[in-house]
Formats: structure tokens, C-alpha cells, sequence
């Protein structure tokens, strides 16, 4: 926290993706309302994460991130919650097996309802309306009607992220993680016999694992029957996270327990963005003088930037200077998404900026925007080959340059859909129409990113068998 910044100093920069409210009273009541309501997380929480992606930056642990593209109302219901979950939490356990790290769990979940759009303006049948910016901010239905910006649904918002980090508590302690309880690892989506015989190799070892554990007793202790999984989004109406920003004491290293504090200060006031664990400015709203950095910089939450081909690396670096002055390490994660075809050309240098400023951040790989692309027909998709090429470079690049990928940022969801072609199930941009169903950007389904995650998992086997030879 800086003596110049205050929660609402972003208010006199210039910003890109506004939101032009026309009922200016309803803004003014919606965010009256929010600055009364409870945070959604708590510093502890909060604070824990930091940890954790320290450790992260330090080579010694993996994030994985992932959930909707835009998440929508009507997906704040158990079956999909549950899903998302039980999801991350598979994909996390095939991660540990083959990175040998621990696996920090951060779910794209209550509260990525917001989305950037290219255009503030779109043609439907002919009409010109305004683009569907996420259900916090206008209805999806094709008519002005529903396309005008509702203050009221910030408050919406709120509440539906709420449920669902409700459900997401209760479910965790009542043993949804619980790794004694079996996993579904059907692999029967998987048409090529090699391919298949591989992923089996992968199930049996994790299994053989958690056997070992039962069987030697380590599977008693309580981390084994619950995780922590921490909640994010873009961090994108930035009238919404100010409303939700609170000035907290930062919760003290010690245990409760523990008699001897580690330090004779008392706990300082911080703010914290209590809307979730985890924010990030995305692409398009990451200007150096403009809003989202300046609201970003005087937060104490850990925080994602997303950087692409048009990020050079000297405004990279100017960009940490500017949100971690202190340089502290993993404070900030670096969420790279260039493209399978552009990465090569452009995270080297990003990575010796970074190196020579001495920053270190978690280095993040998001290999879904970068590499959306249209059918004939005009259906956006994703190819699975592209998406693993993308996160295979940049395993590679960090390796030969010193550094380390520590974690991977993908959309994705628990549903069994059709939106990106290709993998192990063999989809064709021919069936993307029998169960596409997503608002924004197409998403791996469950089967997809499980697979992803068989195969980086294997990467980092191949890696060490490597290491170990040299």
C-alpha cells in the first residue's frame, strides 16, 4: 500500500472496457449495497495463496488454473459446481504424479462473469446492439432491451459468487476431495489403442500411489481428504472490486497455537481485494497509465497480468516495477498466451527481461487465447494439437533459459461439450454443433483437459528421466 493510492484513485486514469451505465441512480445503489456486504474470501485465505505461489515462483510447486470462459448465472447449480471440482482436482493429481511438485488449485469460478470484447458494438439480424459483456453486466438474449447495461446485476453478482463459494466450503469439508473415495478415470473416449494404453500406464501408477498411501497410513492425515481451491477472475468492472476492497490486518505467520510470535510488530492494515484469492488485468486493459494497473498496484492479493505479442519486454518490466515495487517473489503471475506459432518469437525475451530486472514471478502459460480460430462456417474453436504445442514450447523455452513454467491457465469445464476440435476422442469441427453451448470462447470438455493433463504430466516425467541422464 502506497501513500498515493486508495482504492478509487483508478477513477482519475484513463480506462479501456468500461461499462456506459445509463442508470446512473442504480449504479450509485448497487455499489452502495456491495460496499455493505461481507467479503467473499478472507485475507487468511488469501494469504495462504501467496504462500503457496511463492513456492510456485520457486520451482518447488505447479498451479493449475482453470474454469469457464464466462461464467454464467445459471451455472451456479451442483451438478456443474461439482463437476469444475471434481475435475481440477483429477487433473491436479495426474500434475503431482508427473511434476513431483505440489499442485496449487485456483478454479476460474464465482465471479469470471465479466468478459473484454473487441467491440462495444455488435449486428444481429441486421440490428445493432450492444455485445454481450458477461451476465454482471447486460442478459445474453439478442435484443437492446436485454443488451442495456444493469447496474443491478453487479449485486446479482455478488450473490450467485457467493453460493457458489458456499457450496464449493461445504462440499470440500464433506469429503468431495476426499482421495480415499474413488475417481471416475474412464478412458473410453479414447480411440487410438497406443494412446490408450499409455493413459492406462498413468491411471495405475496414481493408483498404485494412493494405495501405497492407505497402506502405509499417510493417507490418515486430514490433507489427504481435503484441498484448497482458491477462486479467480478478471479482474475487469472495477467498480465492482472497489465496492468489495476492504483495509484488513494482514493475519500473523503464527499459529494460533504457537505461544511465540515470529515477530514483535503487529499486524498491518493492507487492502484486499475480498471479491476473490486471485485477480488478474487481462490483454487488452494492461496500460501502464491507465485504470486496471493503477487499481491493481495498491492491492495485497497475489495478481495474474496477461501478456501476448504486442507486450514488449521492456514495458514488462515497467509494468512489475509499477505493481510489485518490493519485488516480491511470486507476488505477481505472468500469464503468457501468444499462440503455438507466435511463442517462440516472443517469451525468450520476455523471460531474460524478467530475469536481468529481478523480479521473479510465476511464469503461467495460457495456450487457449492465442490460438482461437474460425471454421468455414464461422464457429470459433480451438485445435487440442495447437493448445499442447503451446505448453510444450513453453516447457522447453523456460528450461533452456533457466527459468521455470510453474503452472498452466486454460478454459475449461466438467461438462461433456463440443467446442474445441481434436485429442484422444477424435472431435471434428464437424460435431462442434452437437453440444456447443458456451457464451464466449470455446472450453476443453472434461475429457480433453484430462488428457492435457496426462500429457504435460508426461513432459515433466520425460524432462526428469532427462536430467537424470545428464
Amino acid at each position: 500500500m502506497t501513500a498515493d493510492w486508495a482504492p478509487g484513485s483508478w477513477a482519475s486514469k484513463p480506462i479501456k472496457q468500461d461499462v456506459p451505465y445509463k442508470d446512473n441512480e442504480g449504479v450509485r445503489a448497487a455499489l452502495a449495497k456491495l460496499q455493505t456486504l461481507p467479503p467473499l474470501v478472507t485475507t487468511q485465505e488469501i494469504v495462504s495463496l501467496k504462500k503457496s505461489l511463492k513456492n510456485v515462483a520457486l520451482g518447488k510447486a505447479f498451479v493449475l488454473q482453470g474454469g469457464d470462459c464466462a461464467e454464467l448465472f445459471d451455472y451456479c447449480n451442483q451438478d456443474m459446481i461439482e463437476a469444475k471440482v471434481k475435475l481440477l482436482l483429477q487433473m491436479s493429481l495426474v500434475l503431482i504424479w508427473g511434476a513431483n511438485r505440489p499442485v496449487v488449485r485456483i478454479a476460474r469460478i464465482a465471479g469470471q462473469f465479466a468478459k473484454p470484447r473487441s467491440s462495444p458494438m455488435e449486428v444481429v439480424n441486421g440490428v445493432e446492439i450492444p455485445s454481450f459483456r458477461g451476465d454482471n453486466i447486460n442478459g445474453f438474449a439478442a435484443d437492446p432491451e436485454s443488451r442495456r447495461p444493469d447496474p443491478s446485476r453487479l449485486v446479482s453478482a455478488y450473490f450467485h459468487s457467493a453460493a457458489t463459494l458456499n457450496y464449493i466450503r461445504a462440499s470440500l469439508s464433506s469429503g468431495l476431495a476426499d482421495l480415499h473415495s474413488p475417481l471416475d478415470w474412464g478412458l473410453g473416449h479414447v480411440i487410438t489403442p497406443s494412446i490408450k494404453e499409455k493413459y492406462e500406464q498413468i491411471v495405475g501408477r496414481v493408483k498404485d500411489a494412493l494405495r501405497f498411501m492407505h497402506t502405509v497410513g499417510i493417507d490418515t492425515d486430514r490433507g489427504v481428504e481435503t484441498v484448497e481451491i482458491y477462486t479467480s477472475h478478471e479482474g475487469l468492472s472495477l467498480e465492482y472490486e472497489q465496492s468489495l476492497t476492504r483495509l484488513l490486518k494482514t493475519p500473523s505467520p503464527t499459529r494460533p497455537s504457537d505461544p511465540t510470535p515470529s515477530s514483535t510488530q503487529p499486524p498491518r492494515a493492507s487492502y484486499f481485494a475480498t471479491s476473490a484469492h486471485f485477480l488478474w488485468i487481462g490483454d487488452r486493459t494492461r496500460q501502464l497509465d491507465g485504470a486496471h494497473v493503477e487499481f491493481f498496484r495498491g492491492i495485497a492479493n497475489p495478481i495474474g497480468i496477461k501478456i501476448g505479442p504486442s507486450m514488449a519486454p521492456d514495458e514488462l518490466v515497467r509494468i512489475l516495477d509499477v505493481v510489485n515495487p518490493s519485488r516480491e517473489i511470486g507476488k505477481v503471475t505472468l500469464i503468457s498466451r501468444y499462440g503455438a506459432k507466435k511463442i517462440a518469437a516472443h517469451l525468450p525475451a520476455q523471460i531474460a527481461a524478467v530475469q536481468a530486472s529481478g523480479h521473479i514471478p510465476v511464469w503461467q502459460c495460457d495456450p487457449m487465447h492465442g490460438n482461437t480460430q474460425s471454421t468455414p462456417t464461422g464457429v470459433k474453436t480451438r485445435h487440442f494439437s495447437d493448445i499442447l504445442s503451446e505448453l510444450h514450447q513453453a516447457l522447453e523455452i523456460h528450461r533452456a533459459a533457466g527459468s521455470f513454467l510453474g503452472g498452466m491457465h486454460l478454459e475449461l469445464t466438467g461438462e461433456a461439450v463440443t467446442e474445441c476440435v481434436g485429442g484422444a476422442g477424435g472431435l471434428t469441427e464437424e460435431g462442434l454443433s452437437e453440444r456447443y453451448t458456451t457464451f464466449c470462447d470455446p472450453r476443453l470438455n472434461e475429457k480433453q483437459a484430462l488428457e492435457l493433463a496426462f500429457l504435460v504430466a508426461g513432459f515433466y516425467r520425460d524432462m526428469d528421466e532427462a536430467d537424470a541422464v545428464l
